[in-house]
């Protein structure tokens, strides 16, 4: 068996009618001829772009390789825990909701689609979709459909750059045009499309509607201060921390050092997801090859090699997301 390594992964670029020609906040060095509206870096069939396993994909590399990868927090050893992704909306999603774990298990699917979303631009005026407005009730909204007005009862919101948003599943949402975000979620793509504006594309309306929770814990996630760490020079911001994923925002001017072991009383060992946002950096693990991290890059670390160096080429700005162990509950929220 091949040794695990920092594996950086190639984006997959995804076409949506509502996306975008200009992905230049992010890949400024990249042209397309059509509209994209995602760039995966970390699902299933995203692969890898360096070393030996080059060209292998993270489904692969998890059944082969399992906890070394994924870590003994992650829920399935042979499954890539989280994936990770760019969305890029020029014009409204459908509207649009995803199961919860129960809901997902009774449709057959393995578990459901939690997310949530970091705020890496965003124009005057963004606005995102989240929830139903207060005492609103699914079988109003289900009407509102048919008559083709979902869009009024639904709870928009304004957004700004830095901030993260909480997308418990069964939550009704939809984006707005005007900014990038980074989609932090349960690695799954089950998506119920309730509504979409009379684009020709297939809405899935039983099982959404039976998705739909009328309350959710979904919002503005509530976060702690940044923190100094290496002395001060270095800065970190705990994003959120909920059942499936923690992220934090580092911006790095000096070398820092990391762990992928949890900093919870479980401790457990959990794949580190690297994401840069601005800037370059080199990651760094002990007898493996450094790797470049810039802007639009994602770089996976597996959980077996237990430590690793960030350093900065003059500063990064990155999220790092894993998988917390022991028991998490849902994070405080505002709308």
């Amino acid at each position: 068996m091949p040794q695990l390594y920092p594996l950086l992964m190639s984006p997959a670029f995804d076409p949506r009618p509502w996306g975008t020609l200009d992905l230049s906040a992010i890949y400024p060095n990249h042209k397309f001829n059509e509209r994209i509206g995602e760039a995966w870096l970390t699902g299933d069939n995203c692969v890898v772009a360096n070393g030996p396993l080059a060209k292998r994909s993270l489904a692969d590399l998890s059944k082969e390789f399992g906890s070394e990868l994924v870590g003994a927090a992650a829920r399935d050893p042979q499954r890539f825990p989280l994936l990770l992704k760019f969305l890029f909306p020029e014009e409204k999603l459908s509207v649009q909701v995803h199961p919860d774990d129960a809901t997902a298990q009774r449709f057959g699917e393995p578990w459901g689609k939690t997310e949530c979303w970091y705020v890496a631009h965003a124009k005057p005026g963004a606005q995102v979709a989240l929830g139903l407005k207060s005492g609103v009730t699914r079988a109003q909204f289900e009407q509102a459909i048919h008559d083709k007005r979902a869009e009024e009862l639904l709870n928009w919101i304004n957004v700004y750059q830095g901030e993260m948003i909480y997308v418990a599943g069964g939550t009704v949402h939809t984006l707005g045009p005007g900014s990038v975000l980074v989609e932090t979620q349960q690695q799954s793509d089950t998506t119920y499309r309730l509504y979409d504006y009379g684009r020709p594309r297939p809405l899935h309306l039983e099982r959404g509607l039976a998705s739909i929770k009328e309350r959710t814990a979904s919002g503005k996630v509530i976060r702690p201060a940044p923190v100094g760490i290496n002395g001060g020079k270095n800065r970190r911001s705990s994003m959120i921390i909920a059942p499936y994923f923690t992220v934090d925002l580092f911006e790095l001017k000096e070398p820092q050092v990391f762990s992928t072991a949890n900093a919870d009383d479980a401790g457990k060992t959990s794949v580190q997801i690297l994401v840069a946002v601005d800037g370059c950096g080199v990651v760094e693990a002990e007898g493996r090859d450094p790797v470049t991290l810039a802007k639009g890059d994602a770089v996976v670390i597996p959980a077996t090699l237990q430590g690793f160096t960030l350093r900065p080429q003059w500063v990064i700005e990155f999220l790092k997301g894993s998988v917390p162990s022991g028991t998490v509950h849902e994070p405080a929220t505002r709308l």
